[in-house]
């Protein structure tokens, strides 16, 4: 998404208004599975990658100034605030000047190392903390700011029920879909997220598994689409505006 401040103007370009919080969904046996597997893997690969992470903290720290570890709030299930890890990719205290905004391609603000631990997605390793905390899961929607959040709501129908489930260190939109830039970008993502709430299950998210290693090692996304089985996007967009047209929405 361009970069920009959330401002008034940004709001009166919306549609609506704001939905009341998403209630809890009543909790399948896999949702309680899930939580389980979450903190199972996630202990293994903080285990795991503690090296690498140990390691890049101190790369950060010889080559800019300020933390190596960042924290930001972000809206978990049921809009609930939490605290989010990350390695710091940007020039420390960086928003100060302009208030909250979204990250683009080529941002000024990532640091030289920032641009190489985003390319190889060190940096969200931290996020394996906020799995065992129970604040992320490890396949979900993406963590959205609570800055943002209110002028998408208004913006985008539906937005509010992604938060339904917990977010994901990765996801179905994460592994298909390239980052936001634009409100059609963002209304595509969500139409991913809704589906993914909407089928999650233990093969689902295996093939997310597997596709988030492909993007790691830097397959194309159509290509990651096609070797996980994934549907096609125009089953996924008609999925979502049958929920718009949807008399229970």
């Amino acid at each position: 998404m361009s970069m920009f401040v959330i401002t008034d103007a940004f709001v009166e370009q919306s549609r609506g208004k704001a939905g009341p919080p998403a209630t809890a969904p009543e909790t399948s046996t896999y949702e309680t599975c899930k939580l389980v597997l979450d903190f199972a893997l996630a202990l293994v690969l903080l285990i795991l990658t503690a090296p690498i992470v140990l390691f890049a903290m101190i790369l950060i720290k010889l080559t800019s100034p300020g933390p190596a570890i960042y924290t930001q709030t972000r809206l978990g299930k049921n809009g609930q605030p939490f605290t989010i890890y990350k390695l710091r990719t940007m020039a420390n205290n960086c928003e100060s000047p302009t208030g909250a905004q979204w990250s683009v391609p080529g941002d000024a603000r990532v640091t030289a190392l920032g641009r190489w631990l985003r390319k190889t997605h060190i940096d969200e390793l931290p996020q394996l903390w906020n799995v065992l905390r129970g604040d992320m899961s490890l396949i979900g929607p993406r963590p959205e700011r609570p800055e943002f959040t209110p002028a998408l709501e208004q913006a985008i129908p539906l937005y509010r029920e992604r938060l339904k489930v917990r977010p994901g260190v990765t996801g179905f939109a994460q592994v298909q879909l390239p980052a936001d830039t634009d409100f059609d970008s963002v209304r595509i993502k969500l139409a991913y997220d809704l589906y993914y709430v909407g089928a999650m299950g233990i093969w689902f998210d295996i093939k997310i598994y597997l596709g988030t290693l492909f993007k790691v090692v830097g397959m194309p996304l159509k290509a990651i689409g096609k070797l996980c089985l994934f549907p096609p996007r125009d089953e996924i967009e008609n999925a979502y505006e049958d929920r718009l047209s949807s008399p229970e929405r």
